[in-house]
């Protein structure tokens, strides 16, 4: 069994080609490809990903879950791996997934951490270990068999929030879910900018209003009005 490991990017020219060596550094025979979908970054994002020798690609469309479903639409791998640009998982984490894929898991992710001392982000972090949907985050990377993502029919293109946790959802009708018990290491940027408590109390409510059943358009523009970043 190989991972294809699926790399949505948009101007992450300060990360990429860290993560991208780290991965090959990591990955050994266990990962059979790194794609890198790319949602059209105006950076130099895609020509330091050229250099590492990986597959780039552009995405027919821009968003996470768009890009990440093209890349897997690419993918050879029995098994997916979704990782965000600007996290890196355990350095043996091919033989984690493998083996939890072995163990009847066809599906899971690991726990967070974040490259910064924050004891409170240390603590939101600690419940990752629980498989439970309010305090998963997308940064926690997610691994699924390539046949119940292509019988799910990917990650929801309409979503641009939330978009990790609505799939997890209409995965774990299909299969087993895991979280595996090392934690990726992801960066905490967006916290620093925007401070740390406001950051998480931000992204909570986002998670109440999805809950609530608001619409994309209304998550999208509170998160715009609450949080400065160059993403959405």
């Amino acid at each position: 069994m190989q991972l294809s490991i699926i790399i949505p990017t948009y101007n992450e020219e300060k990360v990429i080609d860290h993560l991208l060596s780290y991965l090959k550094e990591h990955s050994g025979s266990l990962v059979k490809e790194i794609i890198v979908s790319d949602g059209g970054s105006t950076d130099d994002t895609i020509a330091i990903a050229k250099t590492s020798n990986v597959q780039v690609v552009t995405s027919t469309q821009k968003g996470r879950a768009a890009q990440m479903n093209y890349g897997a639409s690419l993918a050879t791998a029995e098994i997916l791996y979704f990782l965000h640009a600007d996290t890196f998982p355990p350095n043996n984490f091919a033989r984690q997934i493998i083996d939890a894929y072995a163990k009847g898991f066809a599906s899971g992710c690991f726990r967070l951490s974040f490259d910064h001392p924050s004891l409170f982000l240390k603590a939101n972090c600690w419940f990752t270990r629980f498989n439970v949907a309010n305090v998963r985050f997308g940064d926690q990377s997610l691994f699924v068999s390539k046949k119940i993502f292509q019988k799910i029919g990917g990650f929801t293109v309409e979503m641009i929030l939330l978009e990790d946790q609505e799939i997890i959802t209409r995965i774990q009708k299909l299969s087993r879910f895991v979280v595996l018990r090392d934690a990726v290491i992801s960066s905490a940027r967006k916290y620093v900018s925007n401070g740390v408590v406001k950051t998480q109390a931000v992204f909570y409510l986002i998670y109440l209003m999805y809950q609530l059943g608001f619409s994309q358009q209304k998550l999208i523009t509170t998160y715009r009005k609450l949080i400065k970043q160059d993403k959405l």
